[in-house]
């Protein structure tokens, strides 16, 4: 089973699938045998076809997401009671993927207190992986509480290695100055790492490129681990 590493974040539409896909492109280039998931999709999956796109096609859409549904809500309640998956089949199909790769990233959905299933969150899923974990959040008036309440909900279901990454908003607010700063007195032990505003097109497989040579240092540090550096120490990608 390869390292999986859980994308996840304090609401939807953070910017965990441009995290995981900048994550994914950088592993990939170090030659590192990366691949990505999100599990659950509701919606569009137009996120599932990004994370297809820069695993050239390794994964079918089907394998990065084997539950899809079409109303935008969280997926409890978009399957209902006649489409219940349980937290066993959302592992299995993970734990197939996991041995065909060096890394396997996993991106949920929404935040850690989400429902995918019957008694079940976000946060359960990772409790059962055993993984690390990056925190997606933006920097913005109301981070400080958000990402707290994501901490501690992590830290209740045994989850200690984890990472902050702070988004940049367009137009930073005052508390963009102080948020990381605060985060840290209060979480001092889990590393905080700062994404600047990436613009509208962020998401697209191209612009990921470019970014993902931009961000390398950073990318670099968020992933920097002891099996990571390992890896990375071997292929010559981090010094």
């Amino acid at each position: 089973m390869g390292k999986i590493i859980f994308i996840t974040g304090t609401d939807t539409g953070v910017g965990k699938t441009v995290m995981t896909a900048l994550l994914l492109h950088h592993l990939r280039q170090a030659g590192c045998n990366a691949l990505a998931m999100k599990p659950f999709c509701s919606g569009s999956r137009a996120d599932v076809r990004l994370l297809h796109g820069l695993q050239k096609g390794l994964l079918t859409l089907d394998e990065i997401n084997p539950f899809f549904f079409k109303k935008p809500v969280a997926p409890a309640a978009a399957g209902g009671r006649r489409k219940t998956i349980r937290l066993d089949t959302v592992l299995r199909k993970i734990r197939v993927v996991g041995p065909r790769c060096d890394v396997l990233l996993v991106e949920g959905s929404g935040g850690v207190l989400v429902p995918l299933g019957k008694n079940y969150t976000v946060a359960d899923l990772i409790s059962k992986l055993r993984c690390s974990t990056v925190i997606v959040s933006r920097n913005r008036l109301g981070t400080i509480n958000h990402t707290m309440l994501t901490i501690k909900a992590l830290q209740a279901v045994g989850i200690k290695r984890l990472n902050v990454v702070l988004v940049e908003d367009k137009k930073p607010d005052f508390s963009a100055h102080s948020n990381a700063k605060m985060i840290k007195k209060m979480a001092p032990w889990a590393p905080i790492f700062m994404i600047p505003n990436l613009g509208l097109g962020a998401s697209k497989g191209a612009v990921i490129k470019i970014n993902a040579i931009f961000l390398k240092i950073t990318l670099a540090r968020i992933l920097k681990d002891d099996i990571l550096h390992s890896f990375f120490r071997i292929a010559g990608g981090i010094n």
